[in-house]
């Protein structure tokens, strides 16, 4: 995640080549550089291949899943040594309990944004693990602990003023999947359809193209314009910014009242502390969603894979596969090739692929004691769909909670995610596999 081009807060100096192609050879999809393209340089492979391969059982609906993780530094040719802010986290078996399983994609912006992700990942997971209240009402859990991390993080000695980080994360719970979201990462779920599969969004990108959202932080003192809008080059009173899809190119920004700045072009995440003061909150939207044999698999990822490939477009490239690490390295691939086509440099890229392998109609008992059908959790307080307390930022908030089975109903609620991790080594790129078999039902 970058700045004004990408989502905080100041320009990238311009590149010293006036052709952004002349610095890079040829794309190869399998990992590699055309050494031979255009002038000859070489500046880095796309995957750095490294593979972890386990087993966990699930034995409370005997399915199992598997998966695979790549994580891949952007390329900055003016930023040459810039590190990779995206980071991921994978927890299996959490509190002892071999149904919960965290996946979790952090993309960090700012100074110090690789410190804000990876602080967010550790702590995410451990405030979750440690919480009583997480296998009864995991979206209390979730709730609170991106609240609590979120409070760590500015007590910390990182300077989260102007950095911060997005966090998409998913909780497998029997075959009940809770995604919680903060910021403008993604995770979409495949649903069978013939012999294809149909891609849902199982998160809604924060931004200020959503009309919700553009209001909400109007409301807590932001102005909304673009950068073109807030240099003076196009109307600052020209509230419509079109399509996200479309015309991201310069999105709508969040700004002080008498100053150029922070320029986010998100509405949500953890660190930003400046940002907090203009409505930019770290409390996750959740969605929760009971598995079904249609469901084929999940994809996590930073926006770094989405800002050029549609949630559609990576689902077909997933059906492709059959080896979650081949799909990951694909989409991979294709995405970094997007980037430079558009732009002279890429994006950090984060992706998991979670293979459900082997799930049939459940027979247990829906979490409310109802038979099928998924069902919502709601916090004490929160029965009317507002919350108790007083403070007028909190009351501002307008949370959802997205509930599904085969559509999703909102539900306007201050809800709370969660997150699990398995800490992932500083490779540039790093790629996990794996597989959780099918236990004794």
């Amino acid at each position: 995640m970058g700045c004004i081009h990408g989502k905080c807060c100041s320009r990238y100096p311009a590149s010293s080549n006036a052709d952004p192609e002349a610095n890079r050879g040829d794309v190869d999809l399998n990992g590699t550089n055309n050494e031979n393209g255009n002038n000859g340089n070489h500046h880095q492979s796309i995957l750095t291949e490294s593979k972890t391969f386990e087993i966990v059982n699930v034995p409370f609906h005997n399915f199992h899943l598997e998966y695979s993780v790549v994580t891949q530094r952007g390329y900055y040719p003016d930023f040459p040594d810039k590190e990779n802010q995206d980071s991921y986290v994978v927890k299996t078996g959490i509190q002892g309990n071999p149904n919960l399983h965290f996946f979790g994609v952090f993309d960090g912006h700012g100074q110090y944004g690789t410190q804000c992700s990876n602080f967010v990942k550790e702590r995410l997971i451990e405030i979750l693990e440690n919480d009583t209240m997480l296998g009864e009402d995991p979206v209390k859990a979730y709730n609170s602990s991106f609240l609590a991390a979120n409070s760590e993080l500015h007590e910390s000695e990182i300077d989260d003023t102007m950095s911060g980080t997005t966090a998409i994360t998913v909780l497998v719970s029997g075959d009940t999947v809770y995604v919680a979201n903060v910021g403008d990462s993604r995770a979409v779920i495949a649903v069978k359809d013939g012999s294809g599969a149909i891609a849902e969004d199982l998160s809604i990108d924060q931004t200020p193209f959503r009309k919700d959202e553009c209001e909400r932080v109007k409301m807590c003192g932001a102005r909304v314009l673009s950068a073109d809008q807030v240099e003076g080059l196009k109307d600052p009173d020209i509230q419509n910014w079109g399509d996200e899809e479309s015309d991201g190119g310069d999105p709508p920004r969040l700004w002080v009242q008498d100053g150029m700045y922070p320029g986010t072009a998100f509405t949500r995440s953890l660190g930003d502390s400046f940002a907090e003061k203009i409505g930019v909150i770290a409390v996750p939207e959740v969605k929760i969603v009971q598995l079904t044999p249609d469901h084929l698999f999940i994809v996590i990822a930073s926006d770094g894979v989405f800002e050029f490939l549609s949630s559609q477009a990576v689902t077909d490239m997933v059906m492709k596969y059959a080896d979650t690490w081949d799909a990951c390295a694909s989409i991979t691939g294709e995405s970094y090739k997007l980037w430079l086509q558009n732009e002279n440099r890429t994006d950090d890229i984060t992706i998991i692929i979670v293979h459900i392998k082997d799930l049939q109609n459940s027979q247990c008992k829906a979490i409310d004691g109802t038979k099928g059908g998924s069902t919502k959790s709601v916090p004490q307080g929160m029965e009317n769909g507002f919350s108790d307390s007083t403070d007028p930022e909190v009351e501002a908030l307008e949370r959802t909670v997205l509930t599904e089975q085969n559509h999703a109903s909102v539900v306007p609620f201050l809800a709370e995610p969660s997150s699990v991790i398995l800490s992932s080594s500083q490779v540039e790129l790093t790629p996990l596999h794996l597989i959780i078999p099918s236990g004794l039902h």
